[in-house]
């Protein structure tokens, strides 16, 4: 179950990037399961990773090539094995599977990033990984991104991809990128691995400072079910095989931005539309709130609450449960006469209760719909924070009892 269309967009190939796809049979037999991805030499490597201290032996060995200034230029990715509370089996078996790659591909150890995704607890199994890797070496193309997304996913229901071109100093500059998650997803991290790949050359501090800030208007503000997982990563790479450099004071970089931020942000948007069972995407919106730590205790309180989100799967519109959560998320001295919230543009609550002209048919019409904008305005400050949610079905509690069977 998912909310919206099942449609992946077209993806543009990115210069000085390849992409191999091989099917391993770590979970099941003839799934797609070993994605590598090549990266032309000079090029740049950014990430942000999972806050989860039991984070896994990947994240480890990324974080560490990403310190060390390492001139990456592959990486593993595996599904159906996370490689997380496997303690230090779990750091050889990723260094292994790092070396075997480096191997084939004629670079060293340390130019090679891996990534795991799958089932917590379990040894990663090795062999079945490196005896594909020649496979997935010889299946390295630059149009390959569909296959590398439906190659990354785990109780995903559909591939999630996003991708544009813009036109900088007379020449192509593309961005492209794919995600995954369903499940196990709330911020720094969430349960989700994306990868995110233009063709300019970018330097790699600035790389950095666009991974940290695109994750936080996107990656960091999706919830689905409140729980960061170990294994999360966002990968940004820039090839610079377009021949055109960017950095701050370039006049385009601002458009360069933007359009960044909104490919990450359509992945992030993709993974909460295919959460585990939903059938609702919902923006919580907070407004006016005195910093932007405030506006998120406030979102996430609605977000994270199993009695809202379950009465946005019945579409009832249940605002007291909205109300509570404003009240116990921790905002100093809220004056509650001042509250104000919405469902789209239904007023539901004004001056701390429910507003005159509400009436609950109006409340049930929005929360029929399939994306809806729960808005909350805490008359405090000038500061707008926004995340993105869903509803809490019985299916999400199926998928997740039977994951490991």
């Amino acid at each position: 179950m998912a909310v919206g269309p099942e449609t992946f967009p077209h993806m543009y190939p990115v210069a000085g990037v390849g992409i191999g796809v091989a099917e391993a049979g770590i979970k099941r037999p003839g799934r797609r399961d070993v994605v590598v991805f090549s990266l032309a030499e000079g090029g740049t490597v950014a990430g942000v990773f999972t806050r989860n201290a039991f984070c896994a032996a990947p994240v480890h060995l990324c974080k560490a090539r990403l310190q060390e200034k390492a001139a990456v230029r592959y990486l593993l990715i595996n599904t159906g094995n996370a490689n997380a509370g496997t303690g230090p089996r779990g750091m050889q078996d990723a260094m292994r599977c790092c070396n075997a790659l480096a191997g084939h591909a004629g670079v060293t150890e340390n130019q090679v990033m891996p990534f795991s995704t799958g089932v917590i607890g379990e040894p990663l199994p090795v062999a079945k990984i490196e005896a594909v890797l020649p496979a997935a070496l010889e299946r390295v193309a630059e149009d390959n991104w569909e296959n590398a997304a439906w190659g990354i996913m785990t109780t995903d229901t559909r591939p999630k991809g996003a991708s544009v071109q813009l036109s900088i100093d007379g020449k192509t500059v593309t961005i492209t990128g794919i995600s995954k998650g369903a499940g196990m997803i709330k911020p720094n991290m969430a349960t989700m691995l994306g990868f995110v790949a233009t063709d300019a050359a970018v330097d790699q501090a600035l790389l950095q400072q666009l991974a940290n800030a695109g994750a936080n208007q996107s990656f960091n503000r999706i919830t689905i079910d409140g729980d960061t997982s170990t294994n999360d990563s966002l990968i940004l790479m820039a090839s610079g095989a377009s021949g055109v450099e960017l950095d701050e004071s370039h006049a385009n970089f601002i458009e360069f931005r933007t359009a960044l931020f909104k490919v990450m942000q359509d992945l992030a948007h993709a993974i909460v539309k295919d959460g585990e069972g939903a059938t609702k995407f919902v923006t919580v919106r907070v407004e006016d709130a005195v910093d932007s730590e405030e506006a998120l205790k406030v979102a996430y309180a609605i977000a994270h609450s199993p009695l809202v989100k379950t009465a946005m799967s019945a579409s009832d519109p249940n605002w007291g449960r909205i109300l509570a959560a404003v009240g116990y998320a921790g905002v100093h001295d809220l004056d509650v006469t001042a509250l104000q919230i919405w469902l789209d543009d239904v007023c539901i609550v004004k001056d701390g209760g429910r507003a005159e002209s509400y009436t609950e048919e109006q409340g049930q019409a929005v929360m029929s719909l399939e994306a809806f904008t729960v808005r909350v305005n805490l008359a405090r400050g000038g500061v707008t924070e926004t995340v993105w949610t869903t509803d809490l079905t019985q299916e999400y509690v199926s998928i997740n009892a039977d994951y490991r069977s």
